[in-house]
């Protein structure tokens, strides 16, 4: 595929209909055909169907369910890629799964590997075991799930991705935490940041704030996403090659292999 210089990305924050996946599709919908113009990458919340629920047995999807088929309608109605996380059943275990679905129906995915132990996540979901780099449009991605921004080794850009991309359901209690975290993977690993976080109560009560975000490679935050709001930003490989060229820091991270 063609190199881009500009990579444009839309960020759909948003409330979510708790365990209801009919109503929260019909809403994603209205909202993409909502996007004005072109764009490249359109990121929804972690478990953007159901809300964050533990709820598998009743909720999870197989990997040709309908919401996959959803996915793959949108991306190829609004030719951009579409990408969130939601539950999926596959041979016997459920998986807190982000999918990366292409407009041409081509899909990749990355299953949750820190699982929310304070939410019990680890009681009901099988954490994933490898990292997904995805090549696209010339730009190298990396996408992660909420909690996994916590843990820096499992973040740290030894692949010489461009942009770490991150879907959430992180909580009002916690959000400095989600602020202060998402500028620092982009400092350590001067890489652009874009973070989808839900807004709203869930069913079990527990606000969430938003605070979706575009970050930097040298950590400065671009925009930073307010109430039910879709933006939409493009990053400029130019701006990613400066920062690395005169801040050549990455030259001295360490080299590491991980089990």
């Amino acid at each position: 595929m063609k190199e881009s210089e500009a990579l444009k990305i839309s960020i759909i924050q948003t409330g979510l209909h708790w365990e209801d996946t009919e109503k929260n599709i019909n809403m994603f919908s209205a909202k993409i055909s909502e996007i004005p113009g072109e764009t490249d990458i359109i990121v929804l919340p972690e478990m953007f169907n159901t809300g964050f629920s533990m709820q598998a047995a009743l909720l999870a999807e197989e990997m040709n369910g309908p919401t996959m088929r959803w996915m793959a309608e949108q991306a190829a109605k609004k030719q951009a890629v579409i990408t969130g996380s939601m539950m999926i059943r596959e041979e016997g275990q459920y998986y807190n799964r982000l999918i990366w679905m292409q407009p041409d129906g081509a899909s990749v995915f990355y299953d949750k590997h820190h699982l929310f132990g304070l939410g019990s996540e680890h009681e009901t979901f099988t954490a994933g075991n490898q990292q997904m780099l995805i090549p696209y449009k010339g730009w190298k991605i990396f996408p992660v799930v909420c909690y996994d921004i916590r843990f820096p080794v499992w973040l740290r850009n030894t692949m010489s991705y461009d942009l770490l991309l991150v879907v959430a359901s992180w909580p009002e209690r916690r959000i400095a935490h989600w602020d202060m975290l998402l500028k620092a993977r982009a400092l350590e690993n001067q890489c652009y940041v874009a973070a989808c976080n839900r807004t709203g109560a869930d069913g079990q009560g527990i606000d969430h704030p938003g605070h979706s975000v575009f970050i930097d490679p040298a950590g400065e935050v671009l925009h930073t996403l307010e109430g039910e709001e879709t933006a939409s930003l493009s990053f400029h490989k130019a701006q990613l090659k400066k920062t690395r060229r005169l801040y050549p820091f990455l030259r001295d991270r360490d080299h590491f292999h991980l089990e």
